[in-house]
């Protein structure tokens, strides 16, 4: 069985998947008198590059016998994975912002709702899809109704689903109780990031602001991914994303002194 405790949290973990994201931006709105369309392109932007072209390109690209042999190296796929991450949302939010945004919205405030929206899109998409799955998973397992969910499935299917049920019967309530604190942490980034590639595009001559945030998401999410595959633990792995999202910040806010004054 999986434990009642661990379906709770998961529940919690799905309302705040809607309630942060929501949450940030009626604060935004109302503390800088904002608009909500940027959070709203943010949401689209995020969808449109990361979940669709990017998926698309990485359907394409792994199945050649370059991208096998990446997916062979934990390296060089975590590196894979973070450029195409950072190259995608980075270069999709530099577009947003300059072809789109900067001519009505020109309060660099604009760029924290954006941001908002495109890492609460993500909250939203990882708490709130993801833990439906692992509910019903749950639910279907404690109510011993297992074989409904295998007994159409062929082979490969039933050993990824009998996969998926041993990882949540073995799982410990904690284990998802980190979930909503990395996804803190993701938006913080986000947010941050959108910072840096608002003065990108805004400011002329910035181009070298995009190419930061590109590094420094590839930075961020391929730390992530090797940690976890090197078998760390969960707290040093949410600890050194902690660390590196306290740096992004750090970075947007040195820059936004300097360029909202220039």
């Amino acid at each position: 069985m999986v434990s009642w405790l661990s379906i709770i949290i998961m529940i919690l973990n799905m309302l705040l998947g809607v309630a942060i994201p929501t949450g940030l931006m009626l604060y935004l709105r109302k503390k800088y008198h904002l608009s909500v369309v940027p959070f709203w392109i943010g949401c689209a932007v995020m969808v449109l590059f990361a979940l669709v072209l990017e998926q698309l390109i990485h359907a394409v690209f792994l199945q050649t016998p370059v991208g096998k042999a990446v997916q062979d190296n934990i390296v060089l796929m975590a590196l894979y994975g973070g450029m195409m991450a950072g190259l995608f949302e980075e270069c999709g939010r530099f577009l947003a912002v300059k072809y789109v945004l900067k001519k009505k919205y020109r309060d660099p405030h604009t760029a924290l709702m954006y941001g908002a929206g495109h890492g609460g899109i993500e909250m939203f998409v990882i708490l709130v899809f993801g833990m439906i799955n692992n509910v019903i998973y749950s639910l279907v397992l404690n109510f011993g109704q297992a074989e409904l969910l295998l007994a159409p499935l062929d082979q490969t299917g039933r050993a990824a689903v009998q996969s998926a049920f041993d990882t949540l019967v073995e799982a410990s309530p904690l284990l998802f109780l980190a979930s909503p604190a990395e996804r803190l942490f993701a938006i913080t980034g986000q947010i941050a990031l959108s910072v840096i590639v608002w003065f990108a595009a805004v400011k002329k001559n910035r181009w070298y602001l995009l190419l930061l945030a590109v590094l420094l998401h590839l930075i961020l999410d391929a730390a992530a991914v090797l940690l976890s595959k090197a078998g760390a633990p969960l707290v040093l792995v949410e600890a050194a994303v902690l660390a590196i999202v306290v740096f992004i910040v750090l970075c947007a806010r040195l820059i936004w002194k300097r360029e909202a004054l220039s």
